[in-house]
């Protein structure tokens, strides 16, 4: 028999029209213009009953709603749609309901349901033996589960994962809420834990105010911890969560969390306060802000302070995955820039705050300001291009030296290739920097310096480099040699000028042919030069390849402004070099290496592995290097390592620790184990820090962590110190 199709549009039957009173409401976003479609395979009509009839593939459909059947039957007098065999309704929302008998009102508002299924929007499902829909709005559901796990494919019947099985659950499409009566947390169809009540919101809902799941772990230092977050939705495009933190041997801790998005720019804060067993005040606070004035200009700040230097490790803030990470010195800015064409301009704030227990705050600097500016020209007739950088600094201690400093730097360069594949850079610059400063502290038993002092450094470079190419059919090789030659006077590092910016520095294959190796303005290379190397590189056609690189410096005259174990301090510097190695996406292989020019005794040693399918892989960091002279930095020699591995498709593991070898002993070790679905993720990592500094000591701690997505998180943990 073939398909009817029948527009209903001021005839008989209107899905969204009352009976023989009058037209009933239109379902909710619906319009009563819109015309209500039936097809079927067969239709018919009992004028005298008022009954109408479908059966066979029966479709009905009004805008974005549809209703599916094996067979419908609709009672014109009763407004009453009853549908049966296989009865799907498709809501405008997305959510999908099936069941095996409907009984609902003309609108589809209203009605009972038997053996229904309910699908949101993000895969998660009701199942229940009954239920009861008012006004397309409440949907009550008796005898039900609730789950967002895939089911099994070989076996549809075994339990999921987790799933919640309730007595009563109502759905609120208004309220956006799905509240359980009696109901019973199973895993794997075991059932594990009991409430009398639970609401969560539905999948419709990104953020709503309320109270998140807490947590709870004990801590040898803080006792029994418990966190109860709650968050407030403030707006659609702010929101904060405060964090109560309760602990049974120091005072509570009371920690907010504060996120906006404004239309040209962020906030973030996160910040606490406490009042510990000693009635000291503690507390922190982390923020970031950026915001775009234009297209042009944009402004930001970073505050970043805690009352003490223990107080973050202590308590867990700026650890994980938090808003904020920390290390040994916390940076407050405040900072404007601008970007236009070949022009760069910015305006920086800094205060600083050290966490280690040498730090001392009254020699700790605050630099304000710190502007800087950057012109690069247009190309000339030549090709060349002119720059201009200028840099200026007023940086203001309690203690010690201050220092004001204005630098201008004007440069013109020029690239050039050759006939026969040479590649040139010719580059000139003329460089002036003025200084004002006050208690600098000289050698040899001289006054400490206050007033005016400067420097004026012209220097020209010529880069030169030429690669020879081979093709070797699956592979090609180059060879390139490699040269600079600086020309600039002697001199240029008199006692008067303290050294601010440029204490530390790393001589390797990143900086072999630079202008000037030093990090910062307050220190310039000085003499004639010469910089030498040769990189060889071998490359597949499929992706692999392995690039070496070595070189060597040469000045005229030996420097004593490099330090002793610098590897610059003599005319022939250390020889440098460096291996990369990546024959496909499973292996990379860094090394770099700093070796005597006199013995080739290693200077320094970094190596950076990572190796292995997601079925076993492994990260290896090594470092090794001495200690240079004035350098804050001590010798070290260190690991890092991490072997992890994908166990399963759902299951991963991962083991990582860091070893002093020096002191032959562990800094830290660590284990975490994770299951992960579509649905839950469960992880335990137990940890062991061998830090201590102060009121810290070594400390073991294992936590575990369980997410049933759509519902919520638990937490706890174990941390004591040894």
């Amino acid at each position: 028999m073939g398909r009817f199709l029948v527009g209903v549009v001021g005839v008989c039957w209107l899905l969204a029209a009352g009976g023989p009173g009058g037209a009933a409401e239109a379902p909710e976003g619906l319009r009563e213009d819109i015309p209500i479609l039936l097809t079927a395979d067969k239709v018919v009509y009992d004028r005298e009953l008022g009954v109408i009839t479908a059966s066979g593939n029966v479709e009905v459909s009004q805008a974005d709603r549809v209703l599916m059947a094996d067979s419908i039957t609709y009672d014109e007098k009763a407004d009453v749609l009853t549908a049966s065999g296989n009865v799907t309704l498709l809501e405008i929302d997305g959510e999908v309901l099936f069941a095996r008998y409907m009984e609902l009102s003309g609108d589809l508002k209203d009605g009972i349901i038997e053996d229904l299924g309910l699908i949101f929007t993000d895969g998660s499902r009701f199942a229940a033996s009954g239920a009861r829909r008012s006004d397309a709005r409440i949907i009550e559901l008796r005898n039900a589960v609730y789950s967002p796990c895939r089911l099994c494919i070989v076996d549809p019947t075994r339990p999921p994962l987790w799933q919640i099985r309730a007595v009563k659950v109502i759905h609120d499409k208004n309220e956006r809420t799905v509240e359980y009566r009696d109901a019973w947390l199973e895993l794997w169809g075991i059932p594990v834990a009991y409430t009398p009540y639970l609401l969560h919101p539905d999948p419709t809902v990104n953020r709503r105010t309320g109270f998140l799941t807490p947590s709870i772990g004990t801590s040898s230092d803080l006792g029994v911890v418990v966190r109860v977050p709650y968050y407030v939705d403030i707006a659609p495009d702010k929101g904060l969560t405060l964090i109560p933190m309760l602990t049974t041997e120091e005072g509570p801790v009371l920690a907010a969390e504060y996120r906006q998005r404004l239309r040209d720019g962020e906030l973030q804060v996160e910040a606490s306060i406490t009042a510990d067993s000693e009635d000291d005040v503690r507390g922190h606070i982390f923020s970031k802000g950026r915001f775009d004035l234009d297209e042009t200009w944009r402004w930001g700040f970073d505050v970043n302070r805690t009352t003490d230097d223990t107080y973050l490790r202590r308590y867990g803030f700026g650890l994980g995955p938090t808003l904020f990470g920390f290390d040994n010195t916390l940076t407050t800015r405040l900072f404007a820039e601008g970007f236009r064409n070949r022009n760069y301009m910015s305006a920086n704030a800094f205060a600083f705050q050290g966490l280690r227990v040498d730090d001392d705050p009254g020699r700790t600097p605050l630099v304000l300001p710190l502007l800087d500016f950057n012109h690069v020209g247009e190309a000339d007739r030549f090709g060349g291009r002119t720059s201009l950088d200028v840099n200026l600094l007023a940086l203001t201690r309690n203690e010690g030296t201050d220092t004001r400093r204005l630098s201008v730097n004007a440069g013109w360069q020029l690239h050039h290739v050759g006939r026969w594949g040479s590649a040139y850079a010719l580059s000139a610059s003329l460089r002036g920097d003025l200084y004002h400063v006050n208690s600098v502290s000289r050698p040899g038993g001289q006054s400490n310096f206050s007033g005016v002092t400067g420097r004026f450094r012209p220097q020209v470079a010529l880069d030169w480099r030429h690669p020879f190419v081979r093709d070797g059919g699956t592979f090609y090789q180059i060879v390139e040699p490699i040269a600079s030659i600086i020309a600039e006077p002697f001199g240029g590092n008199p006692d008067e000028i303290p050294n601010e910016d440029s204490v530390d520095f790393v001589f390797d294959d990143t900086n072999l042919f630079s202008p000037n190796r030093f990090t910062g303005l307050d220190r310039v290379e000085s003499g004639p030069r010469v910089n030498y190397g040769l990189r060889w590189g071998v490359f597949g056609r499929e992706g692999g390849n392995t690039t070496v690189l070595v070189g060597q410096s040469f000045r005229v005259r030996a420097d004593d402004t490099f330090a002793k174990g610098s590897g610059l301090e003599e005319n022939f510097s250390d020889i440098v070099g460096k291996v990369h190695i990546s024959p496909g996406k499973n292996v990379d292989l860094l090394y770099r290496t700093r070796l005597s020019k006199e013995n080739f005794d290693p200077r320094r040693h970094e190596i950076g592995l990572s190796a292995g399918l997601p079925a076993l892989n492994v990260n290896i960091n090594y470092v090794f290097f001495d200690r240079q002279e004035g350098s804050e930095f001590t010798g070290r020699e260190e690991i890092a390592m991490a072997l992890g591995s994908q166990i399963t498709r759902y299951w991963r593991s991962r083991v990582f620790g860091v070893r002093d070898v020096t002191a032959g002993e562990m800094r830290s070790l660590g284990l975490n184990l994770t299951f992960e679905n579509e649905c839950c993720t469960f992880s335990t990592t137990a940890t062991r820090t061998f830090f201590e500094d102060r009121d810290l000591e070594p400390t073991d701690a294992i936590i575990f962590r369980v997410l049933f997505k759509t519902i919520g998180e638990l937490q706890t943990g174990v941390t004591r110190t040894q």
